[in-house]
């Protein structure tokens, strides 16, 4: 276990940053352990490999396309157990963890495709996209649309205390897109002065209510989209729904370590106190529509399609968290 809460730590230290990363990692980690582990019988490796998923549940508290692909592999194991299915389970541990890994970048590739669609083809004076933070889902968006001839620019917030924005307009630089950054706080001045036309932004998780949780300014960026009539758009893998909501289990909101945005300082003083939230609520009355893999639909609708676009993950959950009620390996 030794390797795997050492690969955990990294995902609490932002050392993977990025929820689709965060997501394969993990996967990635889990294939490792299990092969590290296959002289193991299966019942024992199968316990091994629950507290490996428990581990990295507990490394971030807001990821669950990160737990959606651990409770695939899970899912699948007990489901050929229970099928009666005869296996090597670290081998199948591999398959099923490539597979996550397949569904993932294929609807990477989808949302690429439907996002681009929503800025214009053939404009004279370049359009303007405002996002907040780094989605590499976005980033896919905007790459596929600069591929595609479109004549736009994006606005770029820093993303303070992290400077995960920094990432976007580096990545998005490099790609030959136009992008201008402000600071989080100019948001609403840079929409206001610079005519941004479409907000996207990338979400971190999705509720079976259809709210968003994504890095804190989100809110303030769509609140600024609702004055100022903009389109507000979230894009995310229909993976990123978190199946608990539905029974009242409800994301918590992640206070990251202090030391980020006191770092510069030479020393705080002892009567001020400070906090530091990760992440924030977008409600779904703010937000025109989720680019997912099945389409473009109100978040409010998140729940059904996961359903319908991954029935078995439905099941997984079932199968993995009430195997008390059946017969262990």
């Amino acid at each position: 276990m030794k390797e795997l809460k050492k690969a955990a730590s990294k995902i609490r230290a932002l050392e993977v940053q990025g929820a689709t990363n965060i997501a394969l990692f993990a996967v990635n980690q889990m294939v490792q352990f299990a092969q590290r582990n296959a002289h193991l019988s299966k019942p024992d490796l199968w316990n091994y490999l629950v507290k490996a998923e428990e581990i990295f549940a507990k490394s971030r508290s807001t990821e669950p396309a990160m737990r959606n692909g651990l409770m695939y592999i899970l899912g699948k194991l007990r489901h050929d157990y229970e099928q009666g299915i005869d296996y090597d389970m670290a081998k199948m541990v591999e398959i099923y963890g490539s597979e996550y890994e397949k569904i993932l970048k294929v609807a990477k590739r989808r949302i690429a495709k439907y996002g681009a669609r929503l800025i214009p083809d053939n404009l004279d004076e370049p359009y303007v996209v405002q996002t907040h933070c780094h989605s590499s889902i976005v980033e896919a968006i905007l790459i596929e649309a600069h591929r595609q001839g479109k004549n736009f620019k994006v606005i770029s917030t820093e993303t303070r205390p992290f400077y995960q924005g920094r990432i976007t307009s580096k990545k998005l630089s490099n790609a030959g897109i136009e992008v201008i950054q402000v600071v989080d706080s100019a948001m609403r001045w840079a929409a206001n002065n610079m005519g941004t036309d479409l907000m996207i932004i990338g979400a971190d998780a999705v509720t079976s209510e259809g709210t968003v949780l994504n890095k804190i300014g989100s809110r303030l960026l769509a609140l600024v989209a609702k004055e100022e009539h903009i389109p507000f758009y979230i894009a995310t893998p229909l993976l990123k729904y978190n199946p608990d909501t539905a029974f009242g289990n409800y994301e918590k909101i992640e206070m990251r370590d202090t030391v980020e945005i006191w770092k510069d300082w030479e020393q705080k003083p002892e009567n001020i106190h400070i906090l530091n939230p990760a992440f924030e609520t977008v409600n779904r009355l703010y937000i025109s529509g989720v680019i997912s893999e099945a389409g473009i639909f109100p978040s409010g609708q998140v729940h059904n399609n996961f359903q319908l676009v991954y029935p078995f993950l439905h099941e997984a959950y079932h199968l993995v968290e009430h195997q008390d009620e059946c017969d262990d390996f």
